[in-house]
């Protein structure tokens, strides 16, 4: 019988190319999950410009942004299995850049806007828990399929979302405009390096019964975001500890 034309690999000299450019595009391929933890480094960078000359919701963007990179270099890595020792280390040092040092900026210019002083200088032990954090996950066996502490890109998110408050939504301002609430997001950073289990969003299959947690999370989190926007995201930092806990409860009975 046979083969359909399209499963026919022509042998002269339009083939020998055709397979050549294949080659070169598998070979591209491998490179692409490192360029999207480049392209993460560089929101980092951009987004410290942004919060040096006062553009924190710019900056705040630019951590959203470097979120999905860094959730998709991952995931690419798996999908042409690339993964190995070098992308892991880029992917750590990109991450205290865009998690760490720009989170620590951002709340350093919100603390030195509401004239705290040298007490706004605290905000960049944000930037140095970040580091011990990232540090410890590099060599934590126990952090293969969920995370001890809090995840830097989450603590960032959290971060982020204020100055996308005070630009879209300034109605919440008298709720963290305050040296309470600024204060706070310094103490919160230490939940970086807790001993706190929390799951992680990894999917092995993607059934309800082995991953309920998983998507009534995601469920919810998409409807806070729905009703209250940026708003919603210190909430849904806050539903994962909480879910986490309430998982890690019922797996120890």
């Amino acid at each position: 019988m046979s083969r359909p034309s399209f499963l026919v690999i022509p042998t002269g000299p339009g083939g020998l190319t055709g397979r050549k450019l294949v080659i070169t595009y598998m070979k591209l391929i491998k490179h692409l999950p490192n360029a999207m933890t480049c392209g993460n480094l560089l929101c980092g960078c951009i987004g410290m410009v942004m919060a040096l000359r006062g553009h924190l919701d710019t900056a705040a963007w630019l951590i959203g942004l470097a979120a999905i990179l860094d959730f998709g270099d991952g995931f690419v890595a798996r999908m042409v299995n690339v993964s190995g020792p070098f992308g892991k280390e880029l992917d750590s040092l990109a991450d205290v850049v865009t998690f760490g040092a720009l989170p620590a900026m951002i709340v350093f210019q919100l603390c030195w806007f509401q004239n705290l002083g040298a007490i706004s200088y605290g905000a960049f032990l944000i930037a140095v828990l970040s580091a011990l954090r990232l540090a410890n996950f590099n060599i934590d066996t126990r952090q293969s399929e969920s995370f001890i502490g809090l995840p830097v890109p989450a603590n960032a998110m959290l971060i982020g979302a204020f100055p996308l408050m005070e630009r879209y939504q300034p109605q919440f301002d008298a709720i963290w405009k305050n040296d309470i609430a600024l204060g706070m997001m310094i103490a919160f950073s230490f939940m970086l390096v807790s001993e706190l289990p929390l799951f992680a969003l990894k999917f092995k299959t993607f059934g309800w019964a082995d991953n309920r947690i998983k998507f009534s999370f995601l469920i919810a989190s998409v409807l806070l975001l729905l009703f209250l926007q940026f708003a919603a995201i210190p909430l849904i930092i806050l539903l994962y500890i909480l879910v986490s806990l309430f998982s890690n409860e019922r797996k120890n009975k």
